[in-house]
């Protein structure tokens, strides 16, 4: 990993491309295609990308069962308590609304209620993710969503991974279809013979994904666009380099796109976290992908001072950040910008992704500066509700009018002063 110093006029926030154009007119055609085509697109572009020849797009439930039956029981209780830690966690973020009297009779109130249907997007391809079912469908549950539907791309084999399909029995989902990439997305904005369109999309996926998910938003509401995974580390003397190493690695394995930082005062340690990246990366599953991304996203940078330290990991905003210092709960009250925080030597960033219960659904590419985490306020919608009683239209419509026509909207006024002349004419 290459060391470099921090100062001023160096930015380090994460700029990636967009898509090419090829990329975009491409996710443009696969969505014309599946809103002519419905299934039947889906049937062909399966065959295409994902070499699987699929007679039917719906998981059957004696695929689910076969499933179960073939899943180490460790790990079905692995993630059944993983489930459980999430959805205790979210269940903190339920809302009720609000309702305000006042003394003309008059009130002001919010109500909240779950959106009616949500499409799920599970990654596949070069991984399987159940973690991802558990993240995008418990908040969804937890907020009351009504349908709740699951898409993710089959294998070579026409088959969902056991793993995915034994998170979805967990969570009881019942409508779980093999189709991946942008046609699964516009298959949820737009429906086919076998799926229902939803009212919103979440879930993170490729770069095709990412582009459908732009594409679709505003006929169907979306989470946010996902880009490659991100993880930024501050760390002092104290922390281990083959931890910090470690985790660093953790996400630069996910794809050649993805970050990985290291923000440090020390030489010392930014010397021997660069030679324990090329050592255990040599003993990596997935050293191809992970060395890409050390190579061409990955960095260490050298602050001369706390503060420069931290208005970096403001800069960067990231999607993940640990930190590993002496005075780590200290620190990590002065960042502002970060989809997640990890705090302190045993807090590693899978923690999060598998089993504390936070949401691994967060914003990337410097987004957190005005985004966050998936959550159940993703499901929910806010009503606003007004109740005037004829004594507050009295005391206020005329202040009402004159804002009206300060603004030219005659028709706003009279809206409001109609009931004064209804009432003029019934005494």
């Amino acid at each position: 990993m290459n060391i470099q110093r921090l100062t001023d006029g160096v930015s380090i926030r994460r700029q990636l491309a967009d898509g090419t154009e090829q990329q975009l007119q491409a996710v443009k055609e696969i969505i014309e295609a599946v809103r002519t085509d419905g299934d039947a697109a889906l049937l062909r572009f399966a065959k295409k990308w994902d070499k699987a020849e699929l007679s039917a797009l719906k998981v059957t439930p004696e695929e689910i069962r076969q499933a179960v039956e073939r899943f180490d029981p460790q790990l079905l209780a692995d993630l059944k308590e993983a489930a459980d830690n999430i959805r205790n966690y979210h269940e903190g973020q339920q809302q009720q609304g609000y309702h305000q009297d006042r003394a003309d009779g008059s009130y002001v109130a919010q109500r909240v209620t779950a959106i009616e249907s949500a499409g799920l997007y599970v990654p596949g391809g070069t991984a399987a993710y159940p973690s991802s079912v558990l993240m995008n469908v418990i908040p969804a549950q937890v907020a009351g969503v009504g349908r709740i539907v699951v898409v993710s791309p089959p294998d070579h084999e026409g088959k969902l991974s056991d793993g995915v399909l034994v998170a979805a029995h967990i969570l009881g989902i019942e409508e779980l279809y093999k189709t991946g990439g942008a046609q699964a997305i516009a298959a949820l904005a737009y429906g086919t013979q076998s799926i229902q369109p939803v009212d919103k999309i979440t879930g993170p996926g490729n770069i095709f994904v990412a582009l459908a998910k732009r594409e679709v938003n505003g006929d169907v509401a979306i989470d946010m666009i996902a880009g490659p995974s991100e993880i930024a580390i501050i760390a002092d003397d104290s922390a281990y380099a083959d931890e910090v190493a470690a985790d660093l690695l953790s996400q630069a394995e996910h794809d050649p796109l993805a970050s990985a930082v290291l923000l440090t005062e020390s030489r010392a340690l930014a010397e021997q976290v660069a030679a324990q990246v090329k050592s255990q990366l040599a003993t990596l599953p997935r050293e191809a992908i992970a060395a890409a991304s050390i190579r061409d996203h990955g960095a260490i940078y050298l602050a001369d001072s706390r503060a420069e330290l931290i208005r970096a990991a403001n800069q960067l905003a990231p999607e993940h950040l640990e930190i590993m210092t002496e005075d780590a709960e200290a620190l990590a009250e002065e960042i502002d910008h970060a989809g997640a925080i990890f705090i302190g030597r045993y807090s590693s960033e899978p923690i999060g992704d598998y089993f504390a219960g936070t949401n691994h659904v967060l914003p990337t590419n410097s987004t957190a500066r005005f985004s966050s985490a998936l959550s159940v306020y993703d499901f929910v919608k806010r009503t606003s509700i007004v109740h005037y009683s004829e004594q507050a239209w009295r005391d206020n419509q005329e202040k009402i009018a004159r804002l009206a026509r300060l603004e030219g909207l005659e028709a706003h006024a009279r809206a409001v002063e109609s009931r004064a002349w209804k009432k003029e004419s019934q005494s």
